[in-house]
C-alpha cells in the first residue's frame, strides 16, 4: 500500500482518481492548488470564483473521507503561465497554457508538497499512462491512454524523467464513459462537475476580454489592416490578439471564396487570410524540445506528430537541430500549423518529446 497525494480539482474525473486509489487499498490524500489571479473581470469575480470552487472541492473531498489541503501559488502561477501566455500573444502567437502549467507548476508543487508530507507520490486524472524503465538505469515513459479520444498525453510532453517516477494516472486504462457510469451511479446528492474545457484561468471563456484587461492594446495597434498575400487590404481587424490561424468566421470582409486566417504579422499589425489550400505547411520547426520516452537523437527519425491536442498524429521525418531545436517535415501537408502551440511526437502510444511550433523565420538558417 502506497501514500499517494490526488491532485484534486473537484471535477469528476479527480474525484475517480482517488476512489480507484482508494479502491486498490492506498492510503490517499488530496491537494487542490488556488490558481485563479486576483484581478476581477467583467464577467465574473475572482474571489468569488474561488471562494466557490473552493468550497466544492472541500465538500466533495470530505464526502469520499479523503483529507484536503489547499496551496495557494498563485504567484508562481502568474509569472510561469500567465505572463508568457499574455507574451505570446503580444508577438502573435496562440499558446496552451496547460503544457506550461502542468510542469512548471501543477506537477512540481503537488510533488513537493507529497513528498513533505511522506507520501510514495502523487496523482492526477489525465487520461495518459506510464510504463517504467526496463532497467534501472533507463527512462520511464509516457504512453497515450487507453481512451484515445480522451488521451491527454499531449499536455504532459513538459514532465521530467524525475516526476514521471513518483506519478500515478489510475485513468490512463479506463475509458471516459466508465467514470461518467461511476459518477451517475453514486447518490443522487452528490454532484461531480465534468472537467471545465475552457482555460482554467479564464472561467467565462472570454480571453479576448482577459487579455484587453491584462494587456491593454496600444490604440495604434488595436486595428489594423486585413490583407491577402499579395498585400491587398481587404478589411480591418480588431487586434491581432482576437485571431488564430485557420480561423475563417468573424473576419468581416466579403470574398466569392472562403477566406481563412493564415499569419498575424505582428512587425506589420496585419492579418493575413488566404484559401483553404494556403493552410497546408510542408513542416515546421519546434523549440524547447523536451525528450521524454527516448534520449535525445543525434539523427533524422520518423514518427507521427500532433501539432495540437486533437488533431490526428501525422506521419513526420523528425530532424534534431541546435539549441533543443528539431525540425519536422509531414509526409503529407498539414493543415493550419500555429506557431505557440506545441508539437508532440509519438511512436505509436508512446510519447517521445515535444517543443513549441516556431513562428516560420525565412532569414533564419536551422
Amino acid at each position: 500500500m502506497a501514500r499517494i497525494a490526488v491532485a484534486m480539482s473537484g471535477g469528476v474525473d479527480s474525484l475517480r482518481t482517488a476512489s480507484l486509489l482508494q479502491e486498490m487499498g492506498h492510503e490517499v490524500f488530496g491537494l487542490h492548488l488556488r490558481l485563479l489571479p486576483r484581478s476581477p473581470n467583467g464577467r465574473w469575480s475572482a474571489e468569488e470564483t474561488l471562494e466557490i470552487r473552493e468550497r466544492s472541492v472541500r465538500q466533495l473531498a470530505s464526502r469520499f473521507g479523503i483529507s484536503l489541503k489547499i496551496i495557494d501559488c498563485r504567484d508562481l502561477f502568474e509569472t510561469a503561465v500567465i505572463q508568457p501566455f499574455l507574451e505570446a500573444y503580444r508577438n502573435g502567437l496562440t499558446p496552451n497554457p496547460c503544457v506550461h502549467c502542468n510542469p512548471g507548476v501543477k506537477f512540481p508543487l503537488i510533488l513537493q508538497e507529497a513528498l513533505k508530507q511522506e507520501a510514495d507520490g502523487m496523482a492526477t486524472g489525465h487520461y495518459a499512462r506510464i510504463a517504467p524503465p526496463a532497467d534501472p538505469f533507463g527512462r520511464c515513459r509516457l504512453l497515450r491512454g487507453r481512451d484515445l479520444a480522451k488521451d491527454q498525453s499531449y499536455f504532459l510532453y513538459g514532465l521530467t524523467q524525475g516526476q514521471l517516477a513518483r506519478v500515478y494516472f489510475p485513468l490512463g486504462d479506463h475509458l471516459k464513459q466508465d467514470v461518467r457510469h461511476w459518477a451517475e451511479a453514486l447518490n443522487p446528492d452528490v454532484d461531480l462537475p465534468e472537467e471545465s474545457q475552457e482555460i482554467c484561468f479564464i472561467p467565462s471563456g472570454g480571453y479576448q476580454e482577459f487579455l484587453a484587461e491584462r494587456h491593454p492594446v496600444d490604440p495604434a495597434l488595436s486595428r489594423g489592416p486585413i490583407t491577402d498575400k499579395e498585400g491587398n487590404v481587404l478589411g480591418e481587424h480588431k487586434g491581432l490578439f482576437a485571431y488564430t490561424i485557420g480561423q475563417r468566421r468573424g473576419l468581416g470582409i466579403a470574398s466569392s471564396a472562403p477566406l481563412y486566417v493564415v499569419e498575424l504579422d505582428v512587425s506589420a499589425n496585419a492579418v493575413r487570410v488566404g484559401s483553404a489550400r494556403d493552410l497546408d505547411c510542408g513542416g515546421c520547426n519546434a523549440s524547447s524540445v523536451n525528450w521524454v520516452s527516448i534520449d535525445p537523437p543525434n539523427s533524422t527519425f520518423c514518427c507521427s506528430v500532433k501539432i495540437r491536442h486533437q488533431h490526428q498524429p501525422a506521419s513526420a521525418r523528425v530532424t534534431p537541430l541546435r539549441q533543443d531545436r528539431v525540425h519536422v517535415a509531414f509526409e503529407t501537408p498539414q493543415r493550419a500549423v500555429t506557431p505557440g502551440q506545441a508539437a508532440v511526437l509519438y511512436d505509436g502510444d508512446v510519447l517521445l518529446g515535444g517543443g513549441i511550433i516556431e513562428k516560420p523565420d525565412p532569414h533564419r538558417s536551422a
